[in-house]
C-alpha cells in the first residue's frame, strides 16, 4: 500500500514532534522545562468560558453557517474596522479551524504548480509546507537578526519574479518577534500594486505589542484591501488554543473560493465555541492587556538572562512570545544546541531550522511559561553552557 505521491511534499510544525519527543523523556523521569511551544499558559478568559457554557445550554450544538455564526462576523467585522483601519464587511469574514484554515485556503485558492510563493524565513513552516503541497514553489524571504529581524524591502524586490503569485508577511513574526515598520509596510504595499500580487498577511500576534510598537495593517493602505487576505484569530489574544478558531477578511473576488473550500474542507466551526468568541471579542479586554504586559515582564527577563550566558546573543523583540537567539557562539548549531539541551539539561525549546534555513545559527525560546519556569531554565541553560554536561535537573 502507498500513499499518494503529494505526501512527499509536505511538512510540519516541529514544535508538536519536539513536544512529543520531551514528553517521552520526561516519562523515564527527567525534569523538563517546556519553552517550545506557542501556547499562552493563561486560562481563557472566565467570561468567554461561561459564554460558550450557555450557549450549550441554549442548544447551540447544531450545524453552523458554514462561514460562522452571522453575530460572529458582525463582531470581527466591527473589530477589525476599529482596530485596523480598514473598513471590513461581515460578508468578507470566514470563521475557519484554526489560522492554519486561513492559509491553507489562501494557497490552495491561488497557487497553481509552478507558482511562486515568497515565504519569510525564518518563518512559520505552513506557509512552506501547503505551498510545496498544492505543487507551488516556495521562495524564502530571508529575516535576519541584523535587520532587527525585519525583511529587507530591496530584497523583497529582487525575488519578485513574473511567477510569483502570492507573499506572505507576519507581524509580529513567529519565531523571531520582529515588527514591521509602517515604512517597511507602505513599501511592500508599492511592490504588491507594481507587481499584482496578492498578500497573506498574518496578524494572529498583532495585539502582542510591546515598548510603543506600532501594528499596521497592509489593508488599510491605499489600493491594498483587494489585494489582501487577513489572518487573525482568538488561540493567542485571548488564550483559546484549544478552542481552534481563526478567521480571515478576504477580499469580495475570494468569497467564493473561500467560501467552496470551507464547504468542501470543515462544514464550520463549532458551534458553541462560536458563542464563546463573540463574548471574546465584545466583552472585556482587561485580561488581555494583563496577559500582555506579563509576556513583556517575560521578555525582559529572558531576554536579560540569556545576554548573560556565554555564546548567546538575543534581540529585544517588539512582538509575539518568542526570542530567536543567535547561538553561533556557543560552537554549536541551533539544531545541536536544542538537542543537547533537552537531554542534557531538561529544557525544551526549536532549532531555529524548525523554521528555515536562516535560522541555523539560532534557537526558538516561547516564554509563554511563567516567570518561575523562565528562570529555572535560564539556570539550566547557564549551567550546561559552562559546564558542558548537564546541569542538575
Amino acid at each position: 500500500m502507498k500513499t499518494a505521491a503529494r505526501m512527499d511534499s509536505i511538512g510540519t510544525e516541529t514544535a508538536f514532534e519536539v513536544s512529543a519527543r520531551a514528553r517521552a523523556l520526561e516519562a523515564t523521569g527527567k525534569s523538563i522545562v517546556y519553552l517550545q511551544i506557542g501556547e499562552p499558559d493563561f486560562d481563557t478568559p472566565a467570561n468567554v468560558r461561561e459564554a460558550a457554557k450557555r450557549a450549550l445550554d441554549d442548544g447551540l450544538t447544531h450545524y453552523p453557517p458554514y462561514a460562522g455564526l452571522p453575530d460572529l462576523r458582525a463582531a470581527i467585522a466591527e473589530d477589525i474596522t476599529a482596530r485596523r483601519g480598514f473598513p471590513a464587511k461581515p460578508e468578507n469574514v470566514f470563521v475557519t479551524v484554526g489560522g492554519k484554515g486561513v492559509m491553507v485556503y489562501a494557497i490552495m485558492a491561488l497557487v497553481d504548480p509552478g507558482d511562486e510563493v515568497i515565504v519569510p524565513d525564518p518563518g512559520y513552516p505552513i506557509y512552506d509546507s501547503i505551498t510545496r503541497f498544492v505543487g507551488g514553489t516556495p521562495v524564502p524571504l530571508p529575516i535576519r537578526q541584523s535587520n532587527d529581524f525585519r525583511l529587507d524591502v530591496d530584497e523583497l524586490a529582487a525575488l519578485i519574479t513574473p511567477r510569483t503569485k502570492l507573499l506572505v508577511i507576519n507581524s509580529p513574526e513567529n519565531p523571531t518577534g520582529g515588527v514591521l515598520t509602517r515604512d517597511d509596510i507602505e513599501r511592500i504595499a508599492e511592490l504588491a500594486q507594481r507587481h499584482d500580487l496578492v498578500v497573506l498577511s498574518d496578524e494572529i500576534y498583532s495585539r502582542i505589542l510591546y515598548d510603543g510598537a506600532e501594528h499596521v495593517s497592509i489593508a488599510s493602505l491605499d489600493g491594498m484591501l483587494d489585494r489582501t487576505i487577513t489572518l487573525d484569530g482568538f488561540s493567542k489574544t485571548y488564550a483559546m488554543t484549544g478552542w481552534r478558531m481563526g478567521y480571515a477578511v478576504v477580499p469580495d473576488w475570494l468569497v467564493k473560493a473561500y467560501s467552496q473550500l470551507v464547504i468542501n474542507t470543515i462544514s464550520g466551526v463549532t458551534a458553541f465555541a462560536q458563542a464563546g468568541a463573540i463574548e471574546a471579542i465584545r466583552g472585556p479586554q482587561t485580561e488581555v492587556d494583563a496577559m500582555v504586559e506579563e509576556f513583556r515582564a517575560r521578555r525582559d527577563l529572558i531576554v536579560d538572562g540569556l545576554n548573560e550566558i556565554p555564546g548567546f546573543d538575543c534581540l529585544r523583540p517588539q512582538g509575539a512570545f518568542y526570542v530567536f537567539p543567535d547561538v553561533s557562539e556557543t560552537g554549536m548549531t541551533g539544531a545541536e544546541l536544542a538537542d543537547r539541551l533537552l537531554h542534557d539539561a531538561g529544557v525544551c525549546v526549536l532549532a531555529g531550522t524548525a523554521f528555515g534555513g536562516v535560522g541555523e545559527h539560532h534557537i526558538r525560546i516561547s516564554y509563554a511559561n511563567s516567570r518561575e519556569n523562565l528562570t529555572e531554565a535560564l539556570r539550566r541553560i547557564g549551567a550546561f553552557i559552562a559546564t558542558g554536561a548537564a546541569a542538575p535537573a
